[in-house]
């Protein structure tokens, strides 16, 4: 089968306007000015350029990503800062997300549900990879927070369960004391995906009555992330926050960010990381020589683009290519454009300098929660792997949602050939 087949329609049916319009923009140059929209960018080597730029080209300012997200979380969040504020916070929060601890994090909660994932598997079973993924992603990113429970392989807590909700708060959403709750997890992931999926490519400000439905789910979840700061303990990662000399509301406004941009985009990409290895033929390649993986899971990353979109504001005369922009300006880098100009998937192809993992940033806002997201997926991959050969039993796209992923995809052993 061919793999972009698939990711067409997944593409399609997240955003049947905008994205012909985007694919249209890639065979009119590098770069091209479009009235209504800004500066398009299609070239990996200039949007790398771009990002880079931090003083010209902002996170904040209008057509910017602060434009979005600082009504919701506030002015205190990286994915909204500029200038020397970034860079201290940035730096503060430097030690926070290594690959060390974030393989030890996934370890710990995913110990229980990736055991009940391999025993299924490994029994014949039909598993839906999206929603295990969501129950996953939302149990990471609670812990995140400042939920800490985990469970075993028959799904008895540990004990570790953050503070139960009061009434009326969070709206049901935070695991009850002293249990794991798949369903809990479950809804956390979507209300975080709800937020999220508020936005489209065209959107340039969430109107006043999407903030309020943002907020009512975030400050709640602020709450647990406060009392999980102000208990200061090291193992977790608020208290990490408070002994790295971040103070509460720049905890509570961190907390709100990952749980915006950790959840959606790391279950969106297991599931079409599978399909593409199927798809290409590639997934008993994978799973015999599991060297292969890292590599696999980049050119996932590549071929799908989380970030199918990154903006800037203009804030001094410059030009991208041989494009001038000015202050006011907004630029669109569209992301997807620049990693699709490498060619079709391919398990075996390198990725030049500039492209290099530029689906999670450049420079100063590359991305903080890499580590933790590619542990989280590396891990389920492997417990799905360890199954193959697979067999995908059925599968559809999702509708409304910002990054194009599967609605279901259910899988199943094959027989072994």
């Amino acid at each position: 089968m061919n793999p972009a087949r698939w990711e067409r329609r997944l593409y399609l049916a997240a955003h049947p306007l905008a994205y012909p319009l985007l694919r249209l923009l890639a065979r009119r140059g590098p770069v091209v000015r479009v009235p209504g929209v800004g500066v398009v960018v299609n070239d990996a080597a200039l949007a790398r350029e771009t990002l880079m730029d931090q003083e010209t080209f902002r996170k904040d300012g209008p057509g910017s990503p602060g434009d979005l997200w600082t009504p919701v979380l506030g002015p205190s969040v990286l994915l909204n800062m500029e200038g020397e504020a970034h860079r201290t916070l940035r730096r503060k929060l430097a030690g926070l997300f290594t690959p060390g601890y974030a393989e030890r994090l996934c370890a710990r909660v995913l110990a229980g549900p990736l055991e009940r994932l391999a025993a299924r598997l490994a029994r014949g079973e039909e598993v839906d990879l999206v929603d295990a993924m969501r129950v996953m992603a939302g149990a990471v990113i609670g812990n995140v927070i400042g939920l800490t429970g985990t469970a075993d392989a028959d799904g008895r807590a540990d004990g570790r369960t953050g503070p139960a909700p009061r009434e009326g708060t969070a709206e049901g959403i935070v695991p009850p004391q002293g249990a794991w709750d798949e369903d809990a997890y479950r809804r956390l992931f979507e209300q975080g995906e709800r937020i999220v999926s508020m936005v489209t490519l065209r959107t340039r400000r969430l109107a006043p009555a999407q903030i309020e439905r943002a907020r009512a789910v975030l400050d709640p979840l602020g709450e647990v992330a406060a009392r999980a700061y102000a208990a200061g303990d090291e193992g977790t990662v608020m208290g990490r926050m408070r002994r790295l000399g971040l103070s509460e509301e720049e905890a509570r406004g961190a907390a709100g960010a990952f749980f915006l941009t950790g959840t959606e985009t790391v279950a969106a990409c297991l599931p079409r990381l599978i399909a593409l290895l199927h798809d290409s033929g590639g997934l008993d390649r994978v799973a015999a020589d599991r060297s292969l993986l890292d590599a696999a899971l980049e050119e996932t990353l590549r071929y799908t683009t989380p970030s199918p979109v990154m903006l800037r504001s203009v804030h001094a005369p410059a030009r991208i290519g041989g494009v001038r922009v000015r202050p006011g300006d907004r630029v669109v880098i569209v992301t997807h454009n620049c990693c699709r100009a490498l060619g079709p998937f391919d398990l075996d192809r390198p990725h030049p300098p500039e492209l290099r993992r530029l689906w999670f940033g450049a420079g100063p806002h590359f991305c903080i929660g890499y580590p933790i997201a590619m542990a989280e997926v590396r891990a389920v991959a492997s417990t799905v792997l360890d199954a193959a050969p697979l067999t995908i039993v059925r599968r559809r796209p999702a509708r409304g949602v910002l990054i194009p992923t599967y609605r279901e995809l259910v899988v199943r052993r094959a027989a072994a050939r």
